[in-house]
């Protein structure tokens, strides 16, 4: 099956790119893109432990199931602010 990779912010700038077409076999979960992602780009490698994922624009879990047609957004932690209070 074919999904769409989205890539945001950090993971942008270590891929050079804003998507990506991913193959991944039937039973595949987020997780198994991530994998080939990192393959495919392995600069990405050491945000593993942090990034979070969205399938088809809803928050999701690594271990998610995703299917055909799919998209699959991974975006690095944020930080930000100014540490004071409005």
């Amino acid at each position: 099956m074919r999904v769409t990779v989205r890539f945001y912010a950090r993971l942008r700038d270590l891929t050079g790119s804003r998507q990506h077409a991913c193959e991944a076999p039937d039973g595949a979960t987020v997780h198994d893109v991530w994998r080939a992602c990192v393959k495919a780009y392995p600069a990405i490698a050491v945000l593993e432990g942090s990034v979070s994922c969205a399938v088809n624009d809803d928050f999701s879990a690594m271990n998610a199931p995703i299917h055909d047609g799919d998209e699959v957004a991974f975006l690095p932690p944020v930080s930000g602010g100014n540490g004071t209070e409005p």
